[in-house]
């Protein structure tokens, strides 16, 4: 009805031939029903969750690691979530181990992706390949040290890339969760991270209680940035749990172990229950910390005359701590329009 009256008006007007007349109207008509079409065929961009591990080469600290995976898996249980090890010569161990099928029958609690396991880029790779346009890359880092740096730079520089045409750029939104002791700026103040990681640690402090110890933490830390988030963590522990003394002390940077040395004997402290401040109690919690050299943690003390109550369990073992991966994780997702399912 609309066509046939514009063209007996038209006509009225005008010699045009009614052929050219038609087409022109016709091509003037708004698309609605092209486009409704096509956007009914147009499928969701599909999104997956990277969990970004230093890694760890102990098959008896993986269950931290696997822990902090069921968590994110049982709150997407619809999206598909892969570990990524950021440690080169931990990635190397484990595709080693892929053809050790001695090392695959003793150790039936690994998951067989270890032995596969990629970095960062790799793991991206693969997800893009697959079809994930949105990726959402959660640390299990501690703090914005070195190992976040990197993490990020590798991340923003795959979220950066830029295709011709829209359609082939490989990723449409990339998110990073920032570690468990938070990071810099505004948007999520890091001494709020600091006083819910020091809420979930009130298991340890209650059996460092139960054994009438002070609790000592080893943290890794590092020898390039600022290591002062320990101290101002150390501050709130003792704030929040006055019946129990607490300590932290690093592998790597400031407060070291001489340091923690000295605070101990100025507080007259005779038995220490110590507990990896990591993730995992992998190498650095079986050796430097609890090993029988005479540079340990545990060695040292114990000529000090001080007890030494050595607790081989990584932080990835608590739940309180695993939903605190899942909280930042969710936050990185939201604020990226990221929708888990």
């Amino acid at each position: 009805m609309l066509i046939s009256t514009l063209l007996k008006n038209s006509l009225t007007l005008t010699k045009v031939p009614r052929k050219i007349l038609f087409l022109g109207l016709l091509a003037s008509l708004p698309l609605t029903a092209t486009a409704h079409s096509s956007s009914k065929t147009a499928k969701p961009e599909k999104s997956a969750i990277v969990l970004a591990a230093f890694g760890t080469t102990y098959n008896t600290a993986i269950g931290s690691l696997i822990g902090i995976q069921q968590q994110v898996q049982k709150a997407y249980p619809n999206t598909p979530v892969r570990f990524a090890f950021t440690s080169n010569i931990i990635r190397k161990i484990w595709h080693k181990r892929a053809t050790d099928k001695q090392y695959q029958q003793q150790h039936p609690e690994v998951p067989k992706n270890f032995y596969q396991v990629q970095n960062v880029m790799g793991t991206m790779n693969d997800l893009q390949s697959a079809g994930y346009k949105n990726i959402v890359v959660q640390t299990t880092l501690l703090s914005h040290g070195e190992e976040y740096i990197d993490l990020k730079g590798t991340v923003n520089a795959l979220a950066s890339i830029q295709t011709v045409k829209a359609k082939w750029k490989p990723f449409h939104n990339v998110a990073l969760g920032r570690p468990l002791m938070g990071t810099w700026g505004a948007q999520h103040p890091y001494r709020k991270d600091l006083h819910t990681l020091a809420d979930a640690l009130a298991s340890d402090v209650a059996l460092a209680k139960k054994n009438n110890t002070a609790l000592v933490y080893m943290g890794h830390g590092n020898h390039h940035l600022s290591t002062g988030l320990y101290y101002e963590l150390q501050e709130i522990l003792n704030q929040r749990y006055p019946d129990v003394k607490i300590y932290i002390g690093l592998v790597e940077g400031y407060p070291n172990f001489d340091s923690l040395m000295a605070r101990l004997k100025h507080d007259s402290i005779k038995s220490v229950m110590v507990k990896p401040l990591m993730v995992v109690a992998g190498d650095h919690a079986n050796n430097d910390m609890a090993g029988d050299e005479d540079d340990s943690w545990k060695m040292m003390l114990t000529k000090q005359n001080i007890k030494v109550i050595p607790v081989l369990k990584g932080l990835g073992r608590n739940d309180s701590i695993q939903h605190i991966y899942l909280q930042h994780l969710n936050d990185a997702a939201k604020e990226a329009g990221i929708v888990l399912k």
